[in-house]
């Protein structure tokens, strides 16, 4: 939401409510990188938030997987509410169209293309196999 509202100076969840009709590919764009903020599959962030847990499992820190677990829920309740304003809440007056120059546009497109190959990389979905097979 950084790049949002330093255009438009809106911060607030409720200024996000339908910002889907008037910025699709943005508002995806966000709800990818939410996505993978949360860990949820198939992005880049559920391998490190599984990583993670494996390591603490591994070790036997079970107080830090239930930190970790607290924290996970909690963040995915913020998450979500983001994306609920932006694709099913109804707002009069939604936030403008937004438009980049190429270098920001370049950027974005990057970085949600990182975010996704880095899930549905076969080599990785391979190395979770491994360790599943070796616990």
């Amino acid at each position: 939401m950084n790049i949002v509202s330093s255009i438009t100076g809106k911060e607030s969840i409720n200024d996000y409510k339908g910002f889907h009709k008037t910025n699709p590919a943005l508002s995806w764009i966000m709800t990818i990188s939410l996505f993978s903020l949360a860990g949820i599959p198939p992005t880049a962030g559920f391998f490190g938030k599984l990583f993670l847990l494996t390591a603490g499992a591994s070790t036997g820190n079970y107080l830090l997987i239930g930190f970790a677990a607290i924290n996970m829920v909690i963040s995915m309740y913020y998450y979500l509410r983001i994306v609920k304003a932006m694709f099913m809440d109804v707002n009069e007056h939604p936030l403008q169209k937004i438009s980049f120059s190429l270098f920001p546009s370049i950027a974005l497109i990057i970085c949600i293309i990182g975010i996704l190959l880095t899930g549905f990389s076969g080599d990785l979905y391979s190395y979770i196999h491994e360790l599943s097979i070796g616990i």
